[in-house]
């Protein structure tokens, strides 16, 4: 199988690329990255039961015509994100997300290959009911979920009406430790705080707001599950571990490291209701979620703690 994966450098994708070749035979994976981001490290080590193939530059300019020949997927995870201080520069994202997912479909379009998009259960916003994905009223607060909203119509369109073959992934906040992971999300910035004992600054109306969660075990499974399956309908599917609030996010953090000093803080998108996501769609094609919210805590713990022990922090 050749796999090729945009923005493979992140969070979910320096995690995929080692573990491809637990779930497919003797993988071929490209990796497309613009290093935005430096996460150089996410390169280093990678598995001998893979070939591997770096390509930087950004999906908008790269040569599609080699990259696609006798490519079995397109996993698309580049993005700028909300953590880019986008938040009152909405222009940030709508030039770079928006034009680089049209460049990629149109791309996989042209050859024929399959595309899984990740989008972002943000773009519920606020809901006081739980939700799944015939929820009509979408209500995203950020610049990011806004634009994934408009990237769905667009593949939506595409596979309807031009026959491009994609599963749309809507995706919680990823959770769990990989080579290109960031502090910026909730359990990871959280983890990070208590640590090295700086008080979690948590957003002053969100301490038990309800939101929903994906172990990054999960996602890669998920990810590799639509591939095995050939998911490739146009479908929306949630793909989310657990709901839970951020005071339980806490509860986990002390639990691992003791007790925490809690800094109530305002943001620009803070005013969001809860809103619980479930996935039973994704349940029915055969997946299941076996992630632990816990146990990612108890993980990104240990990892801080370990820097934090050999003086590093």
């Amino acid at each position: 199988m050749k796999c090729v994966i945009t923005g493979a450098l992140g969070h979910i994708g320096s995690a995929l690329i080692r573990k491809l070749p637990d779930l497919f035979d003797n993988p071929s994976i490209v990796m497309i990255d613009d290093l935005s981001t430096q996460r150089y490290a996410s390169l280093f080590n990678l598995p001998t039961t893979a070939s591997y193939e770096f390509i930087e530059g950004k999906v908008q300019s790269v040569d599609w015509t080699k990259i696609l020949k006798d490519a079995d997927v397109v996993i698309h995870l580049a993005a700028t994100t909300d953590a880019s201080g986008t938040a009152n520069k909405p222009e940030l994202v709508y030039d770079n997300n928006f034009s680089g997912t049209q460049a990629v479909a149109q791309a996989c379009l042209l050859f024929g290959v399959p595309l899984i998009f990740p989008s972002t259960t943000s773009v519920y916003g606020s809901q006081e009911k739980v939700v799944d994905e015939l929820c009509a009223e979408l209500q995203p607060q950020s610049p990011y979920a806004d634009c994934k909203i408009k990237e769905e119509s667009l593949l939506r369109q595409m596979c309807q009406q031009e026959g491009l073959k994609v599963a749309i992934c809507r995706l919680g906040t990823i959770y769990g430790i990989s080579q290109g992971m960031r502090f910026h999300t909730a359990v990871n910035k959280f983890c990070w705080q208590a640590v090295v004992k700086q008080p979690l600054t948590i957003w002053e109306t969100a301490l038990d707001q309800k939101r929903p969660y994906l172990s990054l075990d999960d996602a890669v499974h998920a990810l590799a599950w639509i591939v095995k399956n050939n998911l490739f309908t146009g479908e929306i599917y949630n793909i989310v571990t657990g709901n839970h609030t951020v005071r339980q996010v806490v509860s986990m953090i002390e639990e691992s490291n003791g007790k925490c000093e809690i800094s109530l803080v305002k943001h620009a998108i803070m005013n969001q209701l809860s809103y619980e996501v479930i996935s039973d769609k994704f349940k029915t094609t055969g997946f299941t979620f076996s992630g632990s919210l816990k146990k990612g805590v108890e993980d990104t713990v240990c990892l801080i703690r370990n820097a934090s022990k050999q003086s590093v922090l």
